[in-house]
């Protein structure tokens, strides 16, 4: 069964948007494990919109399950990452003006680049996930960066407005996954995935573990963030459980 990794990027914005105490990722973060979370993802971005470096800082001594730090290619995110040593660094592309991530890194055109950072944090024994498109020629260049994981972008999927488009999504993303496996990369996927649409991905099992943020801290406002992240782990497990019985 593919694991679940919350991202609690989004708490910190409502903190951020009135520069307040309250509401703490570091306090969801614990929620999230104590409801069946197995990972924890922040993204450290160059603006400091949301999560800042005091949360990273107190969720490197409080996760104990994995933390993920999503983060740009860049000098002062390396020495971050390097000085914190979370569990897992996932180099993501970054751009000031976007609302959120718009896609995956160009691996193929900045291979010799990316490749530096990959051998630099796998040195300090920090595991490294490149977030890519579900393109099959970015995956072969993130074997070729000697990186160990690679995150598919699914937004594509998420917001495809009709069946024959999510299927179309649905099917690059399989076909990436599944050459990924086969070249040694392990594999986690995230990005716009929600209670309705996680049940598709659920059920590919070279998935090793879904990135989940928005949706759960959208649905935590109403429900609560323990219910909110149990009811994710139960949507994964019974994609698992559809594979496992063959229906």
């Amino acid at each position: 069964m593919a694991k679940l990794a919350v991202n609690v990027d989004h708490v910190a914005t409502v903190r951020q948007a009135r520069r307040a105490e309250e509401p703490d990722p570091v306090t969801a973060a614990a929620l999230a494990e104590l409801a069946g979370a197995q990972g924890i993802v922040v993204h450290l971005r160059e603006d400091r919109r949301h999560i800042q470096e005091r949360d990273l800082n107190l969720l490197r001594q409080t996760v104990k399950t994995k933390l993920n730090l999503e983060m740009a290619a860049s000098q002062e995110m390396l020495k971050i990452g390097l000085s914190v040593k979370p569990d897992m660094v996932t180099l993501v592309p970054e751009r000031r003006e976007e609302l959120t991530t718009e896609g995956g890194l160009e691996v193929q055109l900045n291979r010799e680049t990316l490749k530096k950072y990959v051998r630099l944090f796998k040195d300090a024994d920090i595991t490294v996930s490149l977030f890519i498109n579900p393109d099959l020629d970015q995956v072969k260049a993130a074997q070729w960066v000697e990186a160990d994981y690679i995150e598919v972008h699914t937004g594509p999927f998420c917001e495809a407005m009709t069946l024959s488009e999510r299927q179309e999504e649905f099917d690059r993303i399989q076909n990436a996954v599944k050459l990924a496996h086969k070249v040694g990369l392990g594999v986690n996927a995230g990005h716009g995935l929600d209670y309705r649409n996680i049940g598709w991905l659920a059920d590919i099992a070279e998935i090793e573990e879904f990135s989940i943020g928005y949706a759960i801290v959208a649905r935590a406002v109403l429900v609560g963030f323990e219910r909110a992240v149990r009811e994710m782990v139960e949507l994964i497990s019974w994609g698992a459980a559809w594979r496992r019985t063959g229906l």
